[in-house]
């Protein structure tokens, strides 16, 4: 007698002309994206792993002597951070020796730096002083460790402003008021703008003496708020490309939160009116949810470009004033292009992706964890 598992079932049998299909649309799929993966191949990933062997090198743009390996050495010389502390100099009777700001006097530390030869190739970083002593912080290359902090604190200041922005004017447009298409094509023309050419409008509009911001300032409040010098002052020369960078780049922002919008069903808001909920309620619970997605796009987006902060410093203030506004990008491409030093500026470069990746997988992580 025969039971239920002598009946095996045969394998399905996978139709020739099937098969042919799906070879063909596999060929015409990598053939229609091969221009693209071409341009990612010599644009992205081969001047990468140049830039990796480069990195261990000592490699110039112009130079009569041979390019030779030097290891790691470019490595320590960007990474390199280091501290020493400092007693406040006495005289015979151990007493203080004041300067002439009658605060505490240190022995140069140029002169301490030259003293110990473990300290070679450092330069001053930052001090932190207390009543007799301080603490110096110091590395080969403070300049990198001065643009990696500005670029942060760009990244924090642009991030929320720009994606607040977007949204707000992205809410706006999709109210479906009268002359909807004109402002969402004024909103989005600084997105096709060339960025220098918007650098340069900018930077007559910050001008100390006769810039719109600051007439407008001086009209608005009455004469009450001076002229600021917005691109010579080191506490308002980042901001101001903060802000012009915000404006520039909220209109393509705007029409990913555009699209999000119109994508939340309409009877979701019908049935938030019919529960009693007013505009902030529907907003909170209904379009905030709706634009997850969105929104963790539009964050990740702007992060990566904010990293990438190069053409406003270049155009607007050269890294100025005081180095208050020099981004890693900056650095690495004065060090490499214009100090022609090739292999440091490649070992700036890949330090900085690998920074940027952990930042981005960072932010991954961190978001796909909240959606569990």
């Amino acid at each position: 007698m025969m039971t239920d598992s002598d009946f095996i079932p045969a394998p399905p049998v996978r139709k020739p002309e099937k098969d042919s299909l799906m070879r063909r649309q596999r060929f015409y799929g990598w053939l229609m994206g091969s221009p693209a993966f071409l341009g990612l191949i010599l644009f992205i990933f081969i001047p990468f792993v140049m830039a990796i062997v480069l990195s261990f090198t000592d490699q110039r743009l112009l130079s009569p002597n041979p390019t030779e390996g030097i290891g790691l050495r470019n490595y320590d010389r960007l990474l390199a951070v280091s501290w020493l502390t400092q007693d406040a100099q006495r005289d015979e009777q151990n007493n203080l020796v004041l300067d002439v700001k009658g605060e505490p006097q240190f022995e140069r530390l140029r002169t301490v730096l030259r003293k110990d030869p473990s300290y070679k190739g450092y330069s001053e970083l930052s001090t932190l002083t207390f009543s007799d002593s301080r603490v110096v912080f110091v590395a080969k290359d403070p300049l990198f460790i001065k643009s990696f902090i500005n670029t942060i604190k760009f990244a924090f200041l642009v991030i929320p402003l720009q994606c607040g922005a977007a949204l707000l004017l992205a809410l706006l447009v999709n109210l479906g008021l009268k002359g909807t298409n004109f402002f969402r094509t004024a909103y989005f023309a600084p997105v096709v703008t060339s960025m220098v050419v918007v650098s340069i409008v900018w930077t007559f509009l910050y001008h100390k003496d006769i810039g719109l911001v600051n007439e407008f300032l001086n009209k608005a409040s009455f004469g009450l708020i001076d002229k600021i010098n917005w691109l010579g002052d080191p506490a308002w020369s980042m901001p101001a490309i903060v802000i012009m960078s915000a404006w520039q780049g909220a209109g393509y922002q705007m029409l990913i939160f555009l699209a999000g919008l119109q994508n939340i069903p309409e009877d979701l808001y019908e049935a938030a009116s019919l529960d009693g909920a007013n505009s902030w309620q529907k907003f909170v619970n209904v379009t905030l949810p709706g634009l997850r997605n969105t929104t963790i796009f539009v964050i990740m987006s702007t992060t990566i470009a904010a990293f990438g902060l190069f053409t406003q410093v270049d155009v607007m203030t050269s890294g100025g004033p005081a180095d208050s506004t020099t981004t890693v990008m900056y650095h690495a491409v004065r060090k490499g292009f214009r100090e022609q030093d090739i292999g440091y500026g490649a070992t700036i470069s890949v330090v900085y992706f690998l920074v940027i990746l952990a930042i981005a997988l960072g932010q991954k992580y961190y978001f796909d964890k909240r959606e569990r």
